[in-house]
């Protein structure tokens, strides 16, 4: 019968299941937004990373859990479920209502604490000279000077003054579609944790058939 003690503990079991498949989800896009934009180590994609990483181990606490119907592993997964919850849902609601200028800012301050031979990189993979300003007054042979890659991105162009576009403009739109993926994917995924709580809670206090014995935990 659909809400009796299998049914809740297959549900539960399922939904531990989705939430490892979530969890592997949210650490693959943390991982291509600080890939794509390969120096800004945004914080906030951070966080989710960390997330999809505490999903992991609370979905086999709650695995174990559900498969035995053992009342502290509930007890323990239940509230800290609902503590992940809260976390998650604050990180996705900031990942969505950051704008352009506080992303420029948390991409910046990820810009000046990542080492010289990292910023020089990025230069010349994405063809673009400093995070936001130019630095034509360092040797060419600095390797943060932009000079050199100015040299490959006005190759085809006959003007004197061409210079190579700031590193912020190009990887713009990657840091904003990086916050806006990890927002969306973290906010549907954090009201399904409040489910599984729900549901958790039901779970934890109804009679297992195959003993007789089992007392109703209070809560």
């Amino acid at each position: 019968m659909c809400g009796g003690f299998t049914c809740s503990k297959n549900a539960l079991t399922a939904l531990n299941i989705l939430y490892i498949v979530v969890a592997f989800i949210l650490i693959g896009v943390a991982v291509y937004g600080r890939a794509s934009a390969l120096v800004t180590n945004l914080p906030i994609i951070g966080g989710i990373l960390a997330c999809g990483v505490i999903l992991i181990l609370i979905s086999i606490l709650g695995l174990i859990g559900a498969i035995k119907h053992h009342q502290v592993l509930l007890f323990f997964y239940m509230f800290i479920l609902f503590l992940l919850f809260l976390i998650q849902f604050s990180i996705a609601c900031a990942c969505l209502a950051v704008n352009t200028k506080q992303q420029e800012q948390l991409a910046e301050q990820g810009w000046e604490r990542v080492g010289n031979d990292l910023k020089a990189k990025v230069q010349t993979t994405f063809n673009c000279c400093s995070f936001n300003s130019t630095n034509l007054d360092l040797d060419e042979d600095d390797p943060l000077s932009c000079k050199k890659v100015n040299k490959i991105c006005c190759s085809y162009s006959t003007d004197p003054d061409c210079s190579c576009p700031s590193c912020m403009l190009i990887l713009q739109s990657t840091i904003d579609y990086a916050f806006k993926l990890c927002g969306s994917i973290g906010l549907f995924f954090s009201f399904t944790e409040v489910i599984a709580a729900f549901l958790t809670r039901r779970y934890r206090n109804q009679l297992n058939p195959e003993r007789k014995d089992t007392i109703f935990p209070a809560l």
